[in-house]
């Protein structure tokens, strides 16, 4: 976020709009905080499209994910300093004008890796547009207008993250022009385009009048040290964790420890660090923001493994799946918008510690119902754990911002804010790949026990259709040769030689009804596998969210009014 205040000729520019101008500018700028918000909730939905489209790895799915998040944070602060430099309009436009072509390129990927690159360059335009949103709304809005205006886009933001995977499961579901899931991202075509037109005729110029200088240099080591990490988390399991994948997350300590060097040095040089020393100095400053990437790891790792169970697992189709998700939205948007506002000044630190009790038994509820229906889960069946599990989140996410900025100096505020910002972003990067170890490696490993489960049952179904019994042993073992082989396929678009040798079969009514009787049981194993490894999954978040619920015991007790306003 950018962290100067806007020039008074910018602010005397913009007095000059009148009501109609103003309100075309604000619906520009919200335009563009929704297409960010909406590409951070969409793609999940649409993952097992994409990956049975472009025959993707699971790897590469994260880093659709992961990217996004990765390069938004590391130069989201970059970004607001860029504003403050070059001017809040200029930087909006190049943000809005790249984050549409990226879109473009992303609607029409033809492999993972393409795909893989137009996300980056999303995240990276994201960075350069998004923090020209507020720069903006302090420049066309006076001080005592901001507080509805930062209202209205807080209520956006609940309505992109609960409509985000619903509009993605339409569009995908209408398959428009036989696009499947590639409209999720065209779709930002349009909405791109009339923002950046309407942009440049309504927007207000303007730049801060004592910008802080760009540090390019400490920009580039959190992002190699940000590299060293994910990296080898995401690509490790597929390449059977090589001894490289350790070094590479063991260099990235040094490289933090020469980051923070740098940050000291281009302080003492011109005062321009990309985080001020001083905030390393604020205890709680550094340990919210500690708790901040615990909480971000456990939130962001949930989703995707929730709609590869619903999908694949469960098989359920988008529609469903997306509609299925609606619970944690309005949980989420419940206790911030009502309970929040009335909890978080009574309660201080305590209402994050109540959040991640409440998140908690929601993750509990949820795990048993998974646990005790299996594939028979019906949708309404995760409401009550999904509403309490967005509940939880909600009372985590309302004060944390708060809690983080009590104790730090407000001439520091929008230097820790903006540093508050992308580590969120890190967080979830983090838990994208973190979750993908567990996940993805416990799919691999039970596959064999998941299919086991369902043998009798085949044995059964094959004799009860006159299969000779000789015929049915190599027949179980064969499919169980394939499903497993499938499972822990490294390349999604290559066939195991032991499926292709049952595709190979000559089609007679026997090997149709072989293939039926298979093809049934394969959804039953699935769906033990993918439920094995959700509920692996909730383990790990459980534990995360348990270290949430510690570590706020450590934060300020109370929240200072004025960090409550910086927050938001």
């Amino acid at each position: 976020m950018s962290t100067e205040h806007p020039t008074h000729s910018a602010l005397h520019h913009a007095g000059k709009f009148t009501h109609k101008q103003r309100t075309i500018a604000l619906v520009v700028v919200a335009l563009a905080f929704v297409m960010d918000l909406l590409d951070t909730t969409i793609v999940n939905i649409a993952i097992p499209s994409i990956q049975s489209g472009l025959g993707a790895s699971f790897a590469s799915i994260q880093w659709m994910i992961a990217g996004y998040a990765l390069a938004f944070a590391v130069l989201l602060v970059t970004g607001g300093r860029m504003g403050d430099v070059f001017g809040y309009k200029k930087m909006f436009l190049i943000g809005v004008g790249g984050f549409t072509l990226a879109s473009l390129l992303c609607g029409f990927a033809w492999n993972p890796e393409v795909l893989i690159g137009a996300r980056l360059v999303q995240g990276a335009m994201a960075a350069l547009m998004v923090p020209q949103v507020m720069s903006l709304m302090q420049v066309m809005f006076k001080p005592h207008e901001r507080a509805g205006v930062m209202g209205l886009f807080g209520a956006l933001a609940g309505i992109a993250a609960s409509m985000g995977p619903v509009i993605g499961g339409i569009l995908i579901h209408a398959n428009i022009a036989g696009l499947d899931w590639r409209p999720i991202f065209l779709i930002n075509i349009p909405v791109g385009i009339f923002a950046l037109l309407m942009a440049m005729k309504y927007l207000p110029e303007g730049k801060s009048s004592h910008p802080l200088k760009l540090d390019m240099w400490g920009t580039g080591l959190i992002m190699v040290a940000m590299f060293l990490i994910v990296f080898p988390l995401i690509q490790g399991r597929e390449l059977d964790w090589p001894i490289w994948t350790f070094i590479m997350m063991f260099l990235a300590l040094p490289v933090f420890a020469l980051f923070i060097w740098w940050q000291k040095r281009k302080d003492s040089i011109d005062q321009s660090a990309l985080m001020a020393p001083i905030l390393l100095k604020t205890g709680s400053f550094i340990k919210g923001l500690t708790v901040n990437i615990v909480f971000q790891s456990a939130m962001a790792g949930f989703f995707l493994p929730f709609t590869l169970l619903l999908q694949i697992g469960l098989g359920y189709e988008i529609i469903t799946a997306a509609l299925t998700g609606i619970p944690t939205a309005v949980g989420i948007a419940l206790s911030i918008g009502l309970f929040g506002q009335k909890l978080i000044p009574k309660l201080g630190r305590y209402a994050l510690s109540v959040g991640a009790i409440v998140m908690a038994i929601g993750l509990a509820i949820t795990y048993i119902t998974v646990q005790q229906n299996g594939l028979d889960t019906a949708p309404l069946q995760f409401t009550p754990g999904l509403l309490i599990t967005g509940l939880g989140m909600g009372l985590i996410m309302a004060p944390i911002f708060a809690l983080v900025l009590t104790d730090v100096d407000p001439r520091h505020a929008g230097s820790a804010s903006g540093v508050m910002n992308a580590v969120q972003q890190l967080g979830g990067a983090i838990g994208i790949a973190l979750i993908g170890v567990i996940f993805f490696g416990q799919l691999s490993h039970n596959a064999e026990a998941s299919f086991t489960s369902v043998e009798s049952n085949i044995r059964s179904e094959l004799t009860a259709a006159n299969i000779p019994e000789q015929m049915q042993s190599p027949i179980i073992e064969g499919a169980k040769e394939c499903y497993t082989d499938s499972a822990k396929q490294k390349d999604a678009s290559e066939t195991p030689e032991s499926c292709e040798a049952l595709e190979g079969q000559p089609a007679n009514p026997m090997s149709e009804k072989i293939g039926s009787i298979i093809e049934e049981s394969v959804k039953k194993a699935n769906a033990d596998n993918f439920a094995n490894a959700f509920r692996a999954g909730l383990i790990y978040e459980g534990i995360l969210i348990a270290v949430t619920f510690v570590m706020s015991f450590m934060l300020p007790r109370h929240i200072r009014p004025e960090a409550m306003q910086a927050g938001h």
